[in-house]
């Protein structure tokens, strides 16, 4: 199984980016998928995620500024970040998950600067 994230960079507050992860190895369209971040001296935080039904729940604060979507015909999923704070700044990681089995991506840096 493979989660391979692209699409981090360094942005300026008030921007856009929007992450990639490809996964390799799962029949994806069955498997539950998330973003997570983990911001320096930090726990690791749910970001958003998506079910194989395509119902979608978020961090009480990306509500309204992100989107999580899937591709299931490209065993992909992205998320959309638009009005990028400072405080946004983390690795943000992929996973996908279904009853017993999970996954994460290596990880993508986001770095938000004011």
């Amino acid at each position: 199984v493979q989660l391979v994230e692209s699409g981090g960079g360094l942005v300026q507050a008030g921007g856009t980016l929007r992450l990639s992860c490809a996964a390799s190895g799962i029949m994806f369209s069955i498997y539950h998928m998330g973003w997570y971040r983990q911001a320096p001296g930090k726990q690791r935080e749910l970001v958003a995620t998506i079910t194989n039904g395509g119902t979608t729940n978020y961090a009480d604060s990306v509500k309204g500024r992100f989107a999580i979507s899937r591709d299931n015909a490209k065993n992909t999923v992205y998320l959309q970040m638009n009005s990028l704070k400072p405080e946004d700044t983390a690795v943000y990681y992929c996973n996908s998950n279904l009853q017993r089995a999970d996954y994460w991506g290596q990880g993508t840096q986001v770095t938000v600067s004011s």
